[in-house]
Parts: structure tokens; C-alpha cells; sequence
């Protein structure tokens, strides 16, 4: 005879179709440890009756928690939880963003396990083209094109990460020396990229959308005559660190501007989820000058490191000879995985257990920190304090003094004396028990200095 299953079944709180639901429900009580590994799931049927539910939405939702590596299924034994490793360092780290650890060791072993069977020897023995294989860019391109942005796979370019990526468009952008217009606060990928490559940076004021359009015009109109070599950089979703998102009419005000004065842009959309029904990406507003960057590894899973940069018509001559500089291709094996995992779901599957946890600890975060935090209309996995530069510097020594890290807020200031700052949190790295822990620390902390909703917003 079987032996009953010890969950309490459930639904998750939420308007959501029931299959989702669902996962949600079974998602967190086997990350929050409440279900054991090897504990035996319901059956199909029962737990369909048990929930007033169809017992295809139940099958719908076991096959996603399997591909998820969650639970597995023994053929005529029934449903198990599967084994789940908690990483926790010693310290709480919080200066790290990356998205939270959804891929489990079975779910890897069974897509190398996969590959191992089918693989082509030439995707090793050969070199791909520069751009990358012609599957793998078609691939990239649909993928993009689910997000909100419609790409052609001809001017799609493969590189080892966003980092890479962006480092391919300013090169093939700007000339030696020029400069790049950002965010004041904006992505410290950003400021290391220019420092090394001797660009010159300069931080355009923001509000809670982002860059102010009126600051961006006056940046531009103060250029040497206007034939300076310049860029303009901008995050227009969930922007790192702030976590501002561009309304649709932001986006078209960017755009026209730089169509204006015909400078070239850089959007970085690494940190989109899901597309925006109400507004698209600027590249799509104005592709003939826009270098358009995304990345598997902040949406689907850290290790998969395989970016992608949308190149302007007539531009993709000199994104190749950049790409050439510094790298010959993407790792085989990276690209052997993104077409198996795009081709048969997983990477989407991965994709929107990325944007659950990334919710839940966003509500964890706001639960702790209240009106402190930015609030941010998007899903995403960094949290952002605004305050006076000094009183960042305060609150991030504090946060190492206990035993926290978070991102030192000179990483993130683009111009050097700037009073404006903040603390960014990244939320993906720690396990649940060690984020809930190290943000009580950090609301501690600001009680203590009565610091709690005194942000002075961006």
C-alpha cells in the first residue's frame, strides 16, 4: 500500500489561474523546507479532488515543478520531492545580483545527460561563425522577440554575457575617449567598463522613471559643437541600481532625443522577465541607432552566460570586429544547453520560477524595510534605499560590521561628487532564511539612526 503524502495541500493566495497557483504553493514549501526531500507528493486525482480542481491542471503543474528539478516522478511508485542543496555562506551577501538559484542538480544532469546523446561533434570541432551559429541566433531572436523585442536574427550577436555585449556595442559606438551619458546611479559594470576603457563618463539626474529627458537635453546640447564622439546609456526597465522603469512616453522622449541629436544608444533590457504591455523597448522606438543588450544569465540561470546585443542596421562590420577582439565564440557546450532548454521549454519554465522567486522576496524585502525601499513597479531581484550619499557610506560600513554585505555606493555613483546615492540590495544570492536575516539587520541598523523613510528618492 502507498504511503500517504504529507503535504497539506494548498493553493497559493492570488487571482492566478489555478495551475500556477499550484506550483507556487508546492515551490515554497519545498524551498522553505517544509516538504523533506524523497517526501511522497499527492496523486494526480487526489489532490484534483482534495483542491476542487482538474486533474489535467494538476498534471500541468507537477510537469513544470519537474523541469523546475523540484520534484521527480518514479514510474509506478508515484511523485517525490526532489533533493534540494541550500547554499549559505558565511557572511550574508546582498552585493551580488544575480537571479535566485532555481536550477537543481537533476535538472542538469538530465539536460547534459541529453546532450551527451545528441550533440553534433562539429559544434566543437569546428568555429563558429563570429556571431554565432545561424539555429543559435534564429533561437536568440525568438527569444527576444517574447520579451517585447522584435529582432532580425541577421543582426543578432552571441557574446559571453551581457558584460561582453556592452563592451562590443561602445566599442563599436564611440571612438577612443568618448563619452558615455548614464544615469547618476547607475550599473557599476557601467562605470568599471568606462574607467578601464577610458571613456569619459557623466551622469545625467534622474527621477523615479529614470533619466530625466530635460537633464539628457542639456547634457547633449553642452557637447564641443556637437561632433564629440558620445553615447547614451540607458536601462529603461528595472533599472540597476534604482529599480525605476520608463513609462511608455519616457521611452519615446529618450528616443526622439537622441534621434535629435543623433547619437547612438545603448539599452540594457537584462533585467525584463516578461514584457511590458504597455510599452517596448527603445530599441524598437528608434532601431536605426539603438544597440539593444540582453542576457540568459540574469533571466534564466547565472551559469548560462550567453548574451546577446541587437546591432543597428549598417553597424554590425565594426560589432564584429570588436566581438573579434576579445573573444573568439561562446562556449560550445553554453550554446549546446540555450538550444535544448529553448527548444523543449525549460529555459521558459526557468524563466518564470525566476519571476516567482523574484517576487517573494521582493515582498520579503518590503515586508522588512517598508517605505525605506524604492517602490518599483516591476518584478525584479534588486531593491534599492535612497539616501544622501554620506548616510549610504554609514549604512553600508554598518551593514559589514554585522556581518552584511551590500553594494558600496561609490560603485554605483557615475559622477564622483555627487550627494545623491543609496543602497542597493540584491536579493537573489542569499537563501530565503539568510535574506529575511540580513534585512531585520539592516532595518535594525537604520532604526537605530532613524533612518527608516527618510530616503530622499531618485
Amino acid at each position: 500500500m502507498l504511503l500517504q503524502s504529507p503535504w497539506q495541500a494548498r493553493l497559493a493566495e492570488g487571482a492566478g489561474p489555478p495551475s500556477e497557483r499550484l506550483i507556487a504553493a508546492l515551490a515554497d514549501d519545498i524551498i522553505e523546507g517544509r516538504l523533506e526531500a524523497a517526501a511522497r507528493l499527492p496523486a494526480h486525482r487526489d489532490l484534483a479532488w482534495e483542491l476542487k480542481i482538474g486533474v489535467g491542471t494538476v498534471t500541468k503543474a507537477y510537469a513544470v515543478l519537474e523541469r523546475r528539478g523540484l520534484i521527480r516522478s518514479v514510474k509506478g511508485r508515484g511523485t517525490f520531492v526532489a533533493l534540494v542543496q541550500a547554499r549559505s555562506p558565511a557572511a550574508i551577501d546582498l552585493s551580488y545580483n544575480v537571479p535566485p538559484a532555481i536550477l537543481s542538480e537533476r535538472l542538469l544532469r538530465r539536460t547534459l545527460a541529453g546532450i551527451a546523446r545528441t550533440v553534433d561533434p562539429c559544434l566543437f570541432t569546428d568555429y563558429p561563425p563570429p556571431s554565432g551559429h545561424d539555429e543559435h541566433r534564429r533561437l536568440m531572436a525568438r527569444w527576444l522577440d517574447a520579451l517585447g523585442m522584435p529582432a532580425d536574427p541577421a543582426r543578432v550577436v552571441l557574446t559571453a554575457g551581457a558584460q561582453q555585449a556592452l563592451a562590443v556595442a561602445f566599442a563599436a559606438a564611440l571612438r577612443p575617449g568618448g563619452t558615455i551619458y548614464c544615469d547618476a546611479l547607475t550599473y557599476p559594470g557601467i562605470i568599471t567598463l568606462a574607467r578601464f576603457s577610458r571613456y569619459r563618463l557623466v551622469g545625467v539626474a534622474m527621477d523615479r522613471e529614470g533619466m530625466v529627458p530635460a537633464a539628457l537635453e542639456k547634457a547633449l546640447a553642452a557637447r564641443t559643437g556637437g561632433l564629440r564622439s558620445a553615447l547614451v546609456y540607458v536601462m529603461p526597465t528595472m533599472q540597476n541600481p534604482t529599480t525605476a522603469t520608463m513609462s511608455a512616453t519616457r521611452r519615446h522622449e529618450i528616443a526622439a532625443l537622441c534621434q535629435a541629436h543623433k547619437v547612438p544608444i545603448v539599452e540594457d533590457d537584462v533585467y525584463s522577465l516578461s514584457p511590458l504591455p504597455d510599452r517596448v523597448p527603445i530599441a524598437a522606438l528608434a532601431p536605426e541607432r539603438t544597440f539593444y543588450v540582453n542576457s540568459l544569465s540574469k533571466t534564466v540561470s547565472p551559469g548560462l552566460r550567453i548574451g546577446s546585443l541587437v546591432v543597428p542596421p549598417g553597424q554590425m562590420e565594426r560589432a564584429i570586429a570588436a566581438l573579434s577582439a576579445t573573444l573568439v565564440n561562446v562556449p560550445p557546450l553554453s550554446c549546446a544547453v540555450m538550444e535544448r532548454w529553448m527548444l523543449d521549454g525549460t529555459a521558459e519554465t526557468l524563466r518564470g520560477a525566476v519571476r516567482m522567486e523574484a517576487d517573494r522576496r521582493t515582498a520579503l524585502a518590503r515586508s522588512i524595510l517598508g517605505e525605506a525601499l524604492v517602490r518599483s513597479e516591476i518584478v525584479g531581484f534588486h531593491a534599492f534605499i535612497p539616501m544622501k550619499r554620506v548616510e549610504a557610506d554609514r549604512l553600508a560600513a554598518a551593514c559589514a560590521a554585522v556581518g552584511v554585505a551590500v553594494t558600496a555606493p561609490r560603485a554605483i555613483a557615475a559622477n564622483r561628487g555627487d550627494k545623491e546615492s543609496g543602497v542597493r540590495l540584491c536579493l537573489g544570492t542569499p537563501t530565503l532564511p539568510d535574506l529575511r536575516a540580513g534585512l531585520s539587520k539592516i532595518a535594525a541598523l537604520m532604526a537605530e539612526r532613524g533612518e527608516v523613510g527618510r530616503g530622499v528618492g531618485v
